[in-house]
């Protein structure tokens, strides 16, 4: 056996048992073990893992292992503080340097550094790029950079930060410290220029499945908006739930009727001030409230796991927002559900900001890239295809990110694969009227004037347009105008017809929207969707313990379960809702005590281990998932005590 296998076993070894003893993990996700050893081997690396991969711990466990300090590149100081909260519960030392921090708190950091007692520093990229920072940090012995969102680098990614161009300095200043890029969103084309604009050097890449097979996909024609919205919280009582709005004002609009409604839920947007955000958000986290109606602006530092919807209430702008923002629902691998509400007035919205923007950019003397005005358009013109098409949604999204789809004909968990989304009877025939009833308006009209038409509608502006007395005019009498808008709407995501950008978003016909008018093309469309009554029952989690492997249905506290033993008998687990109802609350009442979220005590799916197993000893806890050393002796008599209490 080669020495250099040798290094890696025993590389592996260390992780193990620092996995094990600090977070009580006994087995790796996909990815983590490859990420960890090349961090150790001290390679450059980009790691793309989903939401829920795991891709904090890829560089907090190597840091413990290694000598020197880790240093780690973060975009918000919220996702920072939440790490450190979460590192110290493990019995884990961390703190951040950003330039919003108190003098005196920057010096305690340094003197902390300057004693050897810290091995993760987190940074936010405005510090970073401070001269003469990266040279302290040498002195300080840094040892490996991890760039965490590192699609923030690139002009192609969706939420491109000038302060991440300059974190490339580093391989000139230290051409010798690995440096570690994270993100859970990037195309093939965002991965290669995170790789050329950091200077990573033959790099191990690392790109996970980014099919969230957890996650059910629903996208509905927006009609009557709150009710929608207030269909999908109704299908999760009690859960927790994030609302996205396009606009400030649409949260002031909605928090409000959520809440008449009997909802718990607040608002967050960038024009509450920071300190409303600041407790609306910790609320939220300290599960004080079910649900955050949100401006974009909430959630990239949000790690909540138990997150069971998330609704877009409009379009987003980009494929790889969505992904990002319905990625913050089902961390802990439990069902949840994603809900867009879209409509054409979203596309023509974004467009026209979007144009708005770039002119008052070169208005003011900004010079504007041509380029990168093409690529939100087509990133804009992309995520509205999508919602209006009708092809499943995960294989969309998994080939969006550029891998192979190997999940079948049918997921199983959108609503086009359960059958949710119906045919139009006559499509061919429906769509033929509607790109007619588009020439005969002369291509100089938008949709709601081309349904108008098309339903008989008697209005002024039709009669002073003689669009009375076009044969299109009322073929379609007897359909609700929510379904013209429907078909029209999937016309233009098909590219059968394109609207117009500016202030008037007229409709005219693409090259394969005239073939489908003269039927040398087929097309599909379909009525509006079927709204579900129940979430989709997903397949159970199968975790392994130290009595055995525990099978857990997807419905939260669950029921009867069966665990098989480690010499394969069989004996009856039952996962008591109310024992699991009493671990929340104490859960809850600790995290009140220590100012941190609840999730950062022990996550639901370790709570529902607790309640299936029952333990009432230390040792019986040894094992369970997410009980490492430091919680087992702080938190691990508290636990104890009250399943001894539950069971008398």
């Amino acid at each position: 056996m080669g020495s250099g296998t040798l290094e890696r076993e025993k590389g592996m070894e260390a992780l193990r048992e620092v996995v094990a003893r600090v977070w009580g993990y006994s087995e790796f996700r996909p990815l983590q073990a490859e990420a960890m050893l090349a961090s150790l081997e001290r390679r450059d690396a980009l790691v793309v893992l989903a939401t829920g991969g795991g891709k904090s711990l890829c560089y907090q466990a190597p840091a413990l292992v290694r000598d020197g300090l880790t240093v780690v590149l973060s975009p918000l100081i919220s996702l920072m503080q939440d790490q450190i909260a979460g590192l110290a519960e493990s019995g884990v030392q961390a703190a951040m340097l950003t330039s919003a921090q108190e003098l005196s708190e920057k010096r305690e950091v340094f003197q902390r550094l300057r004693a050897g007692s810290l091995k993760l520093l987190f940074v936010s990229p405005e510090r970073f790029v401070v001269p003469g920072f990266i040279e302290e940090l040498a002195q300080l012995g840094l040892a490996t950079l991890v760039v965490d969102e590192a699609h923030c680098i690139s002009h192609w990614g969706h939420d491109f930060r000038p302060e991440y161009r300059r974190i490339g300095e580093l391989r000139t200043l230290l051409p010798n410290v690995p440096i570690q890029a994270f993100t859970a969103t990037a195309t093939p084309q965002v991965r290669s220029d995170i790789v050329r604009q950091l200077g990573l050097r033959e790099p191990e890449v690392l790109v996970g499945n980014f099919d969230r097979a957890n996650l059910t996909y629903r996208f509905l024609p927006r009609a009557e908006e709150v009710e929608q919205v207030l269909s999908v919280i109704r299908r999760h009582p009690g859960e927790a739930g994030i609302v996205y709005c396009l606009r400030r004002t649409d949260v002031d609009e909605l928090a409000p009727e959520l809440a008449r409604a009997g909802i718990r839920c607040l608002p967050y947007h960038a024009g509450l001030g920071a300190a409303t955000r600041e407790e609306n958000q910790a609320r939220f986290l300290a599960e004080e409230i079910e649900v955050i109606v949100a401006t974009v602006a909430f959630g990239m530092g949000i790690d909540r796991p138990d997150v069971r919807f998330v609704v877009h209430a409009a379009l987003p702008k980009g494929v790889e927002q969505f992904a990002q923002e319905t990625g913050r629902a089902g961390r802990d691998g439990g069902p949840s559900e994603c809900v867009m509400l879209y409509s054409g007035a979203d596309y023509h919205g974004w467009r026209n900001l979007q144009e708005r923007s770039h002119s008052d950019a070169r208005a003011s003397g900004v010079e504007i890239d041509p380029q990168e005005a093409e690529r939100s358009l087509a990133r804009l013109s992309e995520m509205y295809g999508f919602a209006t098409s009708a092809t499943c949604r995960h294989r969309f999204l998994v080939q969006h990110f550029g891998q192979e789809w190997n999940g079948g004909e049918n997921c199983g968990a959108c609503d086009v694969c359960l059958g949710e989304l119906r045919a139009a009877a006559d499509a061919q025939r429906v769509a033929q009227m509607i790109l007619s009833c588009v020439v005969r308006c002369e291509q100089r009209y938008g949709a709601g004037h081309v349904a108008d038409v098309l339903r008989g509608a008697s209005t002024e502006r039709i009669r002073a347009a003689g669009h009375d007395r076009l044969s299109t005019f009322g073929l379609l009498h007897e359909r609700h105008p929510r379904e013209i808008r429907h078909w029209i709407e999937q016309l233009v995501g098909l590219d059968h017809l394109r609207v117009a950008p500016g202030q008037y978003p007229t409709l005219s016909l693409t090259r394969t929207g005239v073939e489908v008018m003269k039927a040398q093309r087929d097309v599909q469309l379909y009525d509006l969707p079927v709204p579900p009554r129940s979430r989709r029952a997903a397949p159970a989690r199968v975790v392994t313990t130290r009595r055995g492997k525990i099978s857990f249905e997807p419905d939260g506290a669950g029921s009867g379960r069966t665990a098989v033993t480690s010499d394969g008998a069989e004996i009856e687990l039952t996962v008591d809702a109310t024992l699991f109802e009493r671990l929340r609350n104490l859960r809850r009442r600790l995290a009140r005590e220590r100012g941190v979220p609840p999730y950062l005590i022990f996550g639901d799916r370790t709570l529902q281990e607790l309640a299936a197993l029952r333990p009432t000893t230390l040792d019986e806890l040894r094992g369970i998932r997410g009980i490492g050393q430091a919680k087992l002796a702080d938190l691990g008599p508290l636990f104890v005590a009250e399943i001894v209490s539950f069971r008398g």
